[in-house]
C-alpha cells in the first residue's frame, strides 16, 4: 500500500460536505426557533374582547408600534427558505459524486451479464467504442477512459487480478486524505487577503462586538434599570423613611431613563418650551419649584407633569406630549418593581443596623399602590368602579344611591341582572355587555395562609427566635362565578391609607412616641409594676452555669435509678412467671369440686393475658401506623421541595392573566405582591415575592423571625395588585410564641457510664473507633 498523503480540494467536491454541515447546524434550529408562527386566532374573538373607544385606540396603537413587522417576517421566512433550497441543492450534488465514486464494476460499464464469455465482451466493447470514442460526434473521453478500464479488467489477466483482490484493475492506490477547503486559500498570491480577513473577524469584530455588549449589559440591572437610577432610588428612600405619594412619583418621575443624556430612544422637541409649561398651570400643585437634584430637572419635571396628565386622563396632543407620556407609562412598572425591590432592601438593611433609619411599611406600599394606579389610570382616592368600560365621574352616583350602596366592582357583580341593568340603564346594550365582559375576566382570589416552623418535630409550636414560615397559597377565577350570587363574602379589603402628608406625620411622632411591639420595647427603671419582668441575662447566665453543674453531679444518680429500676422490673416478671406455674399445678391437684373454681380462675387469667397481648398489639399497630404517615408527610414534603427546585431552576414565567387597560399602551400581564408586615409597628418582616405567573394556582413561602418574648402577637399577610385597584386582600395571622426550650449542652447518651469503664479490663482499648460509624455499632 502507498504512503498517505494530505490534499487540498482541487475540484471543489469535499468542499460541499463542508457546506452541508454548516447549512444543516444552521438552517435546523434556526427554522425552529426563528420561523414567524401566526396564534391560532378565536374566530369569536372579537365578541369576547371589550369593544369600548379605550381599547379601540389600544389596539391601533399597539399595530401601529410595529410598522416593519409584515416586512420583517417575510424577509425571515425568504431568508430560511432560500437557506432550504441551497442545502437541498447541495445534497444532490453530493449525492451524484457518491454515485461517480463508487464501487469500480465492469460488467455493468460494459452492458453484459455477470460470468459473459469473451467473445461477447469484445462485441460489447466494440459496439460502446464506436459510439463514444473521442474521435465520434457521440464521443465522450471520461466515459470511453472507463469503458476501455473496464474491458481491460475483464480479458487482460493481470488487471482481471488487480479487480478481484483490490477493487481496482490498477492495483492498490495510496491512502489520501482531503480537505475540505479549496487550495486557493494556501497559495502564496493570496496569503494576504486570507490573513486580513482572519484578522478583521478575529481581531477586530468579535472583540468590538462582545466589548459593546459587556458595556451596555453593565450599565442595567436585572430588570433592564439603570444602575444609575438604583442609586438614586437607595439615596432618597434612605434620605426620607417615611414617604408620601407625592414624593414616591417625584422619584419615579427623575428616573435617568427619561433623560436623553442616558436614553437615546428619548426625543426633545421645540414644542416642548410651549407646551410643557402650560400642561403645569392646567395640573397645579406640580412642586416644580423643588430644588432638589435631578428632581429639578427639566427632564423630571416633564415627566412628572405627564404621570399626573395619566393619572386624571387628561387629553394632550397626540403628536407629541401623548407620544412622550405613553412612552413614560410603558417604563413605568419596571421601574416602581426596582423602587420596592430597594426599598425592602433598605428596610431589612435597617434591621441589620446596617443603615441608620428603618424605612417604614408604608413607602413600600405607596410604591405598590402607585403601580395599579398608572396602569388604570386612576388616583388612589378614585372609585374602583371606573376601571370599567364607558363608566365615568357621572355614572358613580348611581351605584351610590339610597336603595344600594356599590363600593367594589365584586359587590357589583354579585347582584341580580336586573339589578345590574338597571344601575347602568343609561348605559346601550353594547355597553353594558362590554362592562360585563371586562368583569367577567377580572381576578377573583382565594388567598389562604398557613404558619408553621419547619423542620421541627412540632412544626405548628412556635418558640420564640424560631423561623416562621407562611405559606400563602392562591387559587385564582374569574370574577363570572360571583354574578347572582349575594351570599359571597366580600374577599377585598379597603385598608387605611397612610396619610398624604409627610409633615403631620412627623408632628404626630413629636408629639406621641411611636407604639412598639413587645420584643423592640426597652426595659423601663424605676417604680417596680405588679407584672412578672423578663429576666436579667445576668441572672439566665447564672441559672444555666448552675444547671449544668447540677447536671454533673445528677448524672450518675439519673443512671443508676434507671439501672436498679430495670432490674426491679426484670425480677417482678420472672417472680409471675413462677407464681403462675405453681398455680396452674396446684389447680389441676385439686378436687372435682373446686373444678369449676379452677376453670373459671384460669378463663380469668386468660382473658387478662388476652386483653394485654390485644392492648400490646394495637399499641404496636397505632405507632406503626403513625410512623408510616409521618413518613408519608416527610416524603411528600420532600416531593414538594423538589418540584419547587425544579421549578426555580426552569425559571420564573411573565404570562399570566390579560389585564384589562386600554389607558396602559400594552398588554399588561396580572402580577401580584405578597409580604408580612405588622401593622402595630407599621415595619415590614419579609420582603415582598412578586407573583408573575398566577393562572390557576401558586404557593408562596415567606419566612421570618419569630419574636423574642413569649406572647401572643397579631401579623398582617397582604396580597396586592400591581394591575387593579380595590383588589387587595389582607390575612390576619396570631401567633402564641412560647418560651424557647433550653439547649442541652450534655447528655447521658453523648458518655459512656463508669459501669462500662471500670468492667473493662486494664489496658484494654475500647471496641469503639474514633471513626466508627453508626452501622458498625449498631452491628
Amino acid at each position: 500500500m502507498g504512503g498517505q498523503k494530505f490534499q487540498y480540494d482541487e475540484s471543489g467536491g469535499t468542499f460541499f460536505y463542508f457546506l452541508l454541515s454548516f447549512l444543516a447546524l444552521l438552517l435546523i434550529p434556526g427554522t425552529y426557533y426563528w420561523w414567524p408562527r401566526n396564534q391560532k386566532q378565536d374566530p369569536d374573538k372579537s365578541n369576547k374582547e371589550c369593544q369600548c373607544e379605550g381599547c379601540k385606540k389600544k389596539k391601533l396603537v399597539l399595530q401601529t408600534s410595529e410598522p416593519w413587522k409584515g416586512t420583517k417576517q417575510f424577509i425571515t421566512k425568504t431568508v430560511i427558505v432560500g437557506g432550504w433550497v441551497i442545502f437541498f441543492i447541495l445534497a444532490y450534488r453530493v449525492s451524484q459524486f457518491d454515485y461517480e465514486y463508487a464501487n469500480f464494476d465492469p460488467y455493468e460499464i460494459l452492458g453484459v451479464p455477470l460470468g459473459a464469455s469473451e467473445a461477447s465482451i469484445k462485441k460489447a466493447y466494440r459496439k460502446l467504442s464506436l459510439i463514444l470514442h473521442p474521435d465520434k460526434e457521440t464521443g465522450n473521453e471520461k466515459a470511453f477512459m472507463k469503458l476501455t478500464k473496464a474491458y481491460q479488467a475483464l480479458t487482460v489477466e493481470e488487471s482481471r487480478h488487480n479487480w478481484e483482490k483490490y477493487g481496482n484493475p490498477d492495483g492498490p492506490g495510496a491512502m489520501s486524505f482531503g480537505i475540505a477547503l479549496p487550495s486557493w486559500i494556501v497559495e502564496k498570491e493570496n496569503s494576504v487577503w486570507v490573513l486580513g480577513l482572519y484578522a478583521l473577524v478575529f481581531m477586530v469584530a468579535l472583540p468590538v462586538a462582545v466589548g459593546m455588549w459587556w458595556y451596555r449589559s453593565i450599565k442595567y440591572t436585572s430588570d433592564q434599570v439603570l444602575l444609575d437610577t438604583t442609586q438614586m432610588y437607595y439615596f432618597f428612600f434612605h434620605k426620607t423613611p417615611s414617604m408620601p405619594l407625592k414624593r414616591v412619583i417625584m422619584i419615579l418621575a427623575a428616573s435617568l431613563e427619561f433623560e436623553k443624556k442616558y436614553n437615546s430612544e428619548i426625543v426633545e422637541r421645540q414644542s416642548d418650551n410651549e407646551e410643557v409649561p402650560h400642561l403645569i398651570k392646567q395640573i397645579g400643585n406640580l412642586g416644580e419649584k423643588n430644588k432638589e437634584r435631578p428632581l429639578c430637572y427639566l427632564y423630571s419635571i416633564k415627566a412628572r407633569a405627564l404621570i399626573y396628565a395619566h393619572l386624571s386622563r387628561m387629553q394632550l396632543n397626540p403628536l407629541t406630549l401623548d407620544k412622550d407620556r405613553m412612552y413614560i407609562v410603558r417604563k413605568c412598572p419596571y421601574l416602581i418593581q426596582e423602587m420596592v425591590n430597594c426599598v425592602s432592601q433598605l428596610i431589612m438593611m435597617g434591621y441589620a443596623r446596617r443603615v441608620h433609619r428603618v424605612i417604614r411599611v408604608e413607602t413600600i406600599e405607596w410604591c405598590m399602590k402607585l403601580c395599579p394606579m398608572i396602569v388604570q389610570a386612576l388616583w388612589e382616592y378614585k372609585s374602583p368602579l371606573l376601571q370599567l368600560p364607558h363608566v365615568n365621574e357621572d355614572n358613580i352616583k348611581y351605584f351610590l344611591s339610597k336603595k344600594r350602596y356599590i363600593k367594589s366592582i365584586q359587590q357589583f357583580a354579585q347582584l341580580k341582572n336586573e339589578d345590574r341593568r338597571s344601575i347602568l340603564r343609561l348605559f346601550t346594550e353594547e355597553q353594558y355587555n362590554d362592562v360585563m365582559k371586562v368583569i367577567a375576566k377580572m381576578p377573583l382570589i382565594d388567598f389562604q395562609v398557613r404558619t408553621e416552623v419547619l423542620d421541627d418535630e412540632a412544626c405548628t409550636v412556635i418558640t420564640a427566635g424560631a423561623i416562621v414560615t407562611v405559606t400563602c397559597t392562591l387559587y385564582r377565577q374569574n370574577m363570572s362565578i360571583l354574578f347572582g350570587d349575594e351570599t359571597a363574602q366580600e374577599k377585598h379589603c379597603e385598608e387605611e391609607k397612610p396619610d398624604a402628608n409627610a409633615e403631620t406625620e412627623e408632628k404626630k411622632e413629636e408629639q406621641v412616641k411611636e407604639k412598639r411591639p413587645v420584643w423592640q420595647k426597652q426595659q423601663k427603671k424605676g417604680k417596680k409594676s405588679g407584672k412578672k419582668q423578663p429576666p436579667n441575662k445576668r441572672q439566665i447566665v447564672k441559672d444555666a452555669v448552675k444547671q449544668n453543674n447540677l447536671s454533673k453531679e445528677n448524672k450518675e444518680k439519673i443512671a443508676q435509678n434507671s439501672v436498679q429500676k430495670t432490674e426491679e422490673t426484670e425480677e417482678k416478671l420472672e417472680k409471675d412467671k413462677t407464681e403462675k406455674k405453681k398455680e396452674k399445678s396446684t389447680l389441676e391437684n385439686k378436687a372435682d369440686g373446686a373444678g369449676d373454681r379452677s376453670d373459671a380462675d384460669e378463663s380469668d387469667l386468660s382473658d387478662d393475658e388476652a386483653e394485654k397481648s390485644d392492648d400490646e398489639g394495637s399499641q404496636t399497630d397505632s405507632k406503626k401506623t403513625a410512623a408510616l404517615e409521618e413518613d408519608d408527610d416527610d416524603w411528600d414534603k420532600f416531593q414538594s421541595g423538589i418540584g419547587k427546585r425544579d421549578r426555580v431552576l426552569e425559571g420564573r414565567s411573565k404570562m399570566s392573566h390579560s389585564v384589562h387597560c386600554p389607558h396602559f399602551p400594552e398588554d399588561k400581564q396580572e402580577y401580584w405582591w405578597v409580604y408580612v408586615s405588622d401593622r402595630k409597628s407599621k415595619s415590614l418582616l419579609t420582603s415582598p415575592y412578586h407573583i408573575t405567573a398566577l393562572v390557576d394556582h401558586e404557593e408562596v413561602q415567606l419566612k421570618f423571625t419569630a419574636p423574642k418574648w413569649p406572647g401572643v402577637y397579631t401579623f398582617t399577610v397582604c396580597l396586592r395588585s400591581d394591575s387593579y385597584l380595590g383588589f387587595d386582600q389582607v390575612h390576619d395571622i396570631k401567633l402564641d410564641v412560647k418560651e424557647a426550650p433550653e439547649v442541652p449542652t450534655e447528655h447521658p447518651q453523648w458518655d459512656l457510664s463508669e459501669e462500662e469503664e471500670e468492667s473493662r479490663p486494664e489496658g484494654e482499648a475500647s471496641d469503639v473507633s474514633e471513626f466508627t460509624t453508626d452501622e458498625d455499632v449498631e452491628d
